[in-house]
């Protein structure tokens, strides 16, 4: 697996790959929502991050994530293939190549929670509502040690 900055061209493959993890672990967001949302990340957050894509031997994305100075902003992995390491080489990378120390993840996510918590951040805050108001509470986390 490689990682690689993410470009414009890409965009489509990652709000693909977006849509189908959001519905695949994120039962918590309204319909209406999720089309707020994909209609957001791709008009403004996709240009507002520092995109890197996890890639196979055959240069299929396969998950993504997107930086943003301190802090993965997103992270996303097809939902066929979560749980086979690709998210933890995304992060593992943000760690160590980006010095990223920071995420933020949705309350109601408890399997993102146990895997940031297992990679080694540890909850220091909280939010009532997402960054769009919603109320979707968020968990801000900061990588144990920094």
């Amino acid at each position: 697996m490689e990682i690689e900055k993410g470009k414009s061209r890409d965009y489509q493959t990652l709000i693909a790959i977006w849509e189908s993890s959001v519905r695949a672990t994120h039962d918590f967001l309204e319909q209406e929502d999720l089309k707020t949302l994909k209609s957001l990340i791709v008009e403004k957050f996709f240009d507002t991050v520092d995109l890197y894509c996890a890639k196979d031997e055959s240069c299929n994305i396969l998950g993504f994530c997107g930086i943003y100075e301190d802090k993965v902003e997103m992270l996303f992995v097809a939902p066929d293939i979560r749980g086979k390491g690709v998210g933890s080489n995304l992060m593992e990378y943000a760690i160590l190549k980006k010095n990223i120390t920071k995420v933020d993840v949705n309350e109601q996510n408890k399997l993102a929670l146990g895997f940031y918590e297992h990679l080694g951040f540890k909850v220091v805050g909280r939010s009532p509502l997402d960054g769009q108001g919603k109320p979707y509470p968020l968990l801000h986390m900061e990588l144990v040690g920094t």
